[in-house]
């Protein structure tokens, strides 16, 4: 469009910034912030929302509440993308009065809210003052309890230990419960290592989606965790027969306008020898400070040198490594994933 001296429009700006955020190219979004400025639109309500929502999701929430805070006109869209900004990045106060703002100023409520307040408590662990959000969505709001909002409730329970509560909410739910629902429960019974209650949810989860994956790959963590390697060969097994392919983990960071993408034991980056090096001289630092490997879901019967192994070339781990080598002391790194993390890089980081 540059080249053929097409005029952009706001829309035109929005769907740039929705492809930065989608792919977490915060340099690139920055660049097209400028150009929003040069052509006047920073003043737009819906460039300006998509402002917010890039920065929130490229992980620079102080840009994101720095275009908030200069926004002269604000909508529904845009408080709730400045909640889920905070929500992410774990602001729980900030989110709270952000909240609270929301209902001084009469902006319309709606799931994002919601899903966005819940996860803030979920990752607080405050069930109590989650409980309180969730009844207040029918009874002071007028907002429909949803399957989205369910799952965020069974995050909050099942995160804080309270499993059976998170069960017993699912079967009393207003609408009808779905797979995610359920997943949102087998992921906590992983965390806790509960392999029987996990068996009775995955049981629900492969009924309701057979044709994902994530199932099988989820009750296979927890039969490895348990060191029960013939159920989880077996549970793999059926899921290769089933021609259920398990999404690949993939890790990315930007660099000098440039994605380097990795995955697990990633042998192709050009620097991969350095990063090894580097890696193993962080593994040294790691274990004087303390670090022990949870090699529990690593889903390979074999010793646990070679866990470890496994363990310390997780995705994460190479592009937070290259980042290291690649840029000068005390820069920030943005790290992004298309799947969770696992709890041992979650530890490691």
């Amino acid at each position: 469009m540059q080249v053929e001296c097409v005029k952009p429009e706001p829309v035109t700006f929005m769907g740039v910034l929705n492809a930065c955020d989608s792919v977490g190219w915060l340099e690139e979004g920055r660049c097209i912030h400028e150009h929003i400025i040069e052509r006047g639109y920073e003043s737009d309500l819906f460039v300006g929302s998509s402002l917010v929502d890039m920065y929130a999701k490229c992980g620079s929430i102080m840009d994101a509440q720095s275009v908030f805070n200069k926004m002269s006109t604000c909508n529904a869209v845009t408080w709730n993308a400045m909640l889920a900004g905070y929500a992410s990045h774990g602001h729980f106060k900030e989110a709270f009065e952000h909240f609270e703002r929301m209902c001084e100023e009469g902006v319309e409520m709606g799931m994002v809210t919601f899903v966005s307040l819940l996860s803030t408590c979920s990752h607080a662990g405050l069930v109590d003052e989650g409980l309180v959000y969730f009844d207040s969505m029918s009874l002071v709001h007028d907002v429909s309890p949803t399957v989205e909002r369910y799952a965020c409730m069974v995050y909050l329970f099942g995160r804080a230990g309270h499993l059976h509560e998170a069960e017993e909410l699912i079967k009393t739910m207003s609408c009808e419960s779905n797979a995610p629902v359920w997943k949102a429960l087998l992921g906590v019974c992983g965390v806790y290592g509960d392999l029987e209650m996990g068996e009775c949810v995955a049981e629900q989860v492969l009924r309701l989606d057979p044709g994902n994956s994530a199932g099988y790959v989820m009750l296979a963590n927890i039969y490895a965790a348990a060191g029960n390697w013939d159920s989880c060969a077996n549970i793999q097994q059926l899921r290769l027969e089933r021609g259920l392919q398990k999404q690949p983990g993939c890790t990315w960071i930007e660099l000098n306008e440039e994605v380097h993408s990795f995955t697990v034991d990633d042998q192709e980056h050009p620097q991969i020898i350095e990063i090894c090096e580097e890696l193993k001289r962080l593994s040294g630092q790691m274990k004087e400070l303390g670090y022990v490997p949870d090699t529990k879901l690593v889903l390979h019967d074999v010793e646990d040198e070679d866990k470890m192994l496994c363990l310390g070339h997780h995705s994460e781990k190479l592009a937070i490594a290259f980042g290291l080598i690649s840029t000068p002391p005390r820069t920030t790194l943005c790290i992004f994933k298309n799947l969770w993390i696992c709890a041992d890089c979650h530890c490691a980081i």
